[in-house]
């Protein structure tokens, strides 16, 4: 960030320290060392108008961010916000006696970045502006609620009187004083809420003297102007991912999808304004740009990787050993071959490359129709329909429509008027059929003779039908073989997905005894504290239930019973950390086989030139009470290991469900729940004296 009088620059490095350098000295100076390296890029550092401080949001031990100041003459830094609040997005605003910023004061679980119990958190955030000068007015002095009342003068004599009295809450004459001076002494006491609901908000940027563009999320990027002449913001616009405000705050940069625009701070754009012609063609020297980019991933993992060490690794040799590839790589695939290998010399879990400049390709799709087809009576017949599951209504799944004639074990005998027999195949006719409207032929016999037709919409990817196919095809398997007693809760993921399966199955089925967890084929995300601590709870009151003969309502909620938890070897990242806290908790035995095993955080710090990227890990997890990494390249053992043996599996059998349910069921058995019933009702009460 440029100071604006062009003195200094001022950015974050790879060891997120604040640092300051003197453009015309070359001297750089360290301004202050941030509380987490997830500060890298969010610190939000901003030059007052007068270039004399920057601030910025430091993150102190109690992981709130706290507005601190650095000053350039006396290169001290000060924290300026309470302790007790998370505040972050300092912008100053042009006058220099105001600095606006955003701040929570329910930030609450979401203070716990790596967890999943912040996933849940609803903290919101409101927009606050601090008068600097402990001799400065409010911005917002009481408004009279009376009528003007208009009296008799000479013309002008009003505008007379307001010019010799300039009246509280407005700024000195131009020029009398533009030095920036923060009294910091009662700094906290002149912090004012702006009148704006609180909300998703996520950045604050200066716009023309007294005025403050507010960024926030509401079914998409909102854009407002706030002004504290007019006491109110205004809406600038919706949907721009990108925002800058020009020096002298006169114009936005705004970028909505592919689209630039220019446009002017004084008024909200209309659509079309300041469009700017962004299709710009370039001479690009290929072999140059592929060896700029071996050169930066190999200063990247030196710069950002967690271990200073490198694994053990001489890095510098490893440059030299693969440097010579270079100049033979033909193809940017070729490139990703070769950053591949330099990163696994790591030795290291979430090692990935990808992304880059790759020749368009044809994105034709073959269009499926979520069903499972099978060659018989020289036909293909519908084995198998995959339905939405009615509570799921998200899914799409074209041939389960409420009055569609399709049924299973019918057969599909043609496709837009082409006939289709066991000898082709059904997906050439189906090629180029994605979220088109399709004919097909359908008949109760393996011929085209006396076939309907119906009309479907085939979907790009059975995934989503499939996996939840597979849940509920586990969950009643579950219940069958525990005859009621046992709940079934997939967990796919530990980010967002992940929580919102756990929170709809295990407390959907919290009537159950027991319950089988399966996070086989986790694909990681945060770190889970949530589902875990919610497992672990055990009885610990009820409530009489008014309903005649009902059950009483038990505390707290969730399956109090028995739980043992699935694993498997393509678990992993957040899959790993889940099962070793399901352990550590001692929540119950894990059954199948040892996870992934990859628990060093994965981090894009930024794209390579081509728009590429690699992870540079940079947080790795361990267990402190034992001083020992967890899982990193050894995943974690079950304690029951159980394979999926392949005759099991095509027989339709699942060995590590099955063994689930038994090992649940013998918990049970062993620690049956008590049967929850109020105690006898009190007697009535005597009065003294014998009332």
């Amino acid at each position: 960030t440029w100071a604006p009088d062009g003195r200094f620059i001022a950015f974050v490095d790879d060891d997120v320290r604040v640092r300051v350098l003197d453009v015309e000295s070359g001297d750089l100076r360290t301004a202050d060392v941030g509380g987490t390296n997830l500060e890298r890029g969010g610190m939000g550092l901003t030059w007052s108008p007068d270039s004399r401080w920057l601030a910025y949001a430091r993150t102190h031990p109690n992981n709130f961010r706290r507005i601190t100041v650095w000053n350039t003459e006396t290169e001290e830094a000060t924290p300026l916000t309470d302790e007790m609040a998370d505040a972050r997005s300092p912008s100053w605003d042009r006058d220099g006696r105001h600095l606006y910023f955003l701040a929570s004061t329910d930030l609450g679980l979401g203070s716990g970045w790596a967890n999943t119990s912040s996933i849940v958190s609803s903290s919101s955030y409101g927009v606050y502006v601090a008068v600097l000068r402990a001799d400065d007015p409010s911005p917002f002095p009481p408004e009279s609620d009376e009528e003007p009342v208009e009296e008799e003068g000479e013309p002008g004599e009003e505008e007379a009187a307001e010019a010799d009295d300039p009246g509280e809450g407005e700024a000195p004459p131009e020029g009398e004083d533009e030095e920036v001076r923060i009294d910091v002494q009662g700094f906290q006491r002149r912090v004012i809420p702006l009148p704006m609901p609180r909300g998703s908000y996520y950045t604050t940027l200066a716009g023309p003297e007294g005025s403050v563009f507010i960024g926030e999320f509401d079914d998409g990027p909102v854009l407002h102007k706030f002004t504290l002449e007019e006491r109110e913001a205004a809406d600038f616009g919706r949907g721009a991912s990108l925002v800058a405000v020009s020096a002298d705050g006169e114009h936005l940069l705004l970028r909505s999808g592919p689209d630039w625009r220019v446009v002017g701070t004084a008024r909200p754009p209309e659509p079309g304004d300041g469009r700017v012609d962004v299709a710009l063609r370039m001479q690009l020297d290929r072999r140059t740009e592929w060896a700029q980019i071996f050169d930066e991933a190999w200063r990247y993992e030196r710069d950002f990787f967690y271990d200073p060490g490198m694994h053990g690794n001489d890095w510098d040799a490893v440059r030299e050993r693969y440097r010579p590839l270079v100049p033979h790589i033909q193809h940017r695939s070729d490139l990703r071959y070769v950053l591949d290998q330099v990163n696994g010399e790591l030795s290291v879990g979430h090692s990935f490359v990808g992304g880059g400049d790759y020749p368009a390709v044809d994105t034709s799709r073959v269009g499926l129709l979520g069903a499972d087809l099978e060659a018989a009576n020289g036909r293909w017949r519908i084995a198998r329909i995959y339905t939405y599951e009615s509570w799921n209504p998200e899914l799409t799944a074209p041939l389960d429509r409420p009055g569609l004639n399709v049924e299973e074990g019918q057969y599909l005998v043609g496709v837009n008027g082409e006939e289709l027999t066991a000898q082709d195949d059904p997906y050439r006719l189906l090629d180029g059929t994605a979220g088109v409207q399709t004919v097909l032929h359908v008949n109760d016999e393996p011929t085209m003779d006396d076939a309907w037709t119906v009309t479907v919409e085939p979907i790009r990817s059975e995934a989503a039908l499939r996996q939840r196919a597979w849940v509920e095809d586990n969950r009643r398997r579950v219940d069958e073989l525990s005859g009621g007693r046992l709940a079934y809760v997939w967990v796919p993921n530990t980010g967002g997905p992940g929580v919102v399966s756990f929170n709809r199955y295990f407390f959907a089925q919290q009537d159950k005894q027991g319950a089988v967890i399966d996070e086989r084929f986790n694909g990681g995300g945060n770190l889970d504290d949530y589902m875990v601590d919610y497992m672990t709870r055990s009885l610990r009151g009820a409530i009489t239930n008014e309903v005649p003969d009902g059950n009483p309502i038990v505390l707290p909620q969730g399956v109090l019973g028995p739980k043992v938890l699935l694993i498997n070897e393509l678990a992993g990242s957040g899959g790993d950390y889940f099962p070793w806290a399901f352990r550590q908790q001692q929540v119950g035995p894990l059954i199948g086989t040892r996870t992934w095993g990859g628990l060093v955080r994965s981090s894009v710090h930024y794209p390579l030139i081509d728009g590429g990227f690699l992870t540079a890990p940079d947080n790795a997890v361990f267990d402190p009470v034992n001083n020992a990494w967890i899982a990193e390249n050894e995943g974690v053992p079950p304690d029951i290991e159980v394979l999926m043996d392949a005759r099991s599996v095509a027989e339709g059998r699942d060995p590590q469900l099955e063994r689930a349910v038994q090992e649940a069921l013998r918990l049970l058995q062993e620690n049956p729940l008590p049967r929850v019933t109020p105690p006898p009702f009190p007697s009535p009460a005597r009065r003294p004296g014998g009332g």
